[in-house]
């Protein structure tokens, strides 16, 4: 039996990741009206990804004989006005989540609940990957984004991305 404020705090995991499905959308929208479609491809890649890890917590509470709660997702409100904006806010976000898990973690230990903490060691490890990807983007970002050609090879790197379903079995 799962412990309520470890199921409240997976509850609103699932919307916090469906928010960050929204917000990675919303980047994708911001490169495609750009012209930049290796930066939309590469955010709308991490809308998939953040879909799927919404989709693994709710199917982590019905397999523990728990009904989620679907919420309403807030919509995006950041505003980008240059091509730097959406990298750094998808930086910041990804801490952000990564917050959240060890929150959850935290939660889950306190309360000996080694299964979901088992649960969560993917996405701990998860986040890890996030994080770096998304400092990477920033930093290559930085180095080539003011010259035009390299900007071009960057945004056709980015393009190659192709997405794969988390291999996270419950």
């Amino acid at each position: 039996m799962l412990n309520e404020k470890v199921i409240d705090l997976l509850n609103d995991q699932i919307n916090k990741e469906l928010y960050s499905a929204y917000l990675y959308l919303d980047m994708s929208n911001y490169f495609d009206d750009n012209d930049l479609d290796g930066f939309a491809n590469w955010y709308y890649i991490q809308a998939q990804e953040e879909r799927d890890h919404a989709m693994l917590f709710l199917k982590y509470l019905q397999s523990n004989g728990i009904r989620p709660v679907l919420k309403a997702v807030d919509m995006p409100d950041k505003v980008f006005e240059k091509h730097i904006d959406p990298l750094l806010a998808g930086a910041e976000h990804e801490r952000y989540v990564t917050e959240l898990i060890h929150n959850i973690y935290d939660a889950a230990y306190a309360v000996k609940d080694f299964r979901t903490m088992q649960f969560l060691d993917w996405f701990v490890k998860e986040q890890l990957e996030e994080e770096e990807n998304a400092d990477k983007l920033v930093n290559k970002f930085n180095l080539f984004g003011d010259d035009p050609k390299s900007l071009y090879l960057l945004d056709q790197e980015l393009a190659a991305r192709v997405y794969s379903a988390p291999s996270l079995v419950l």
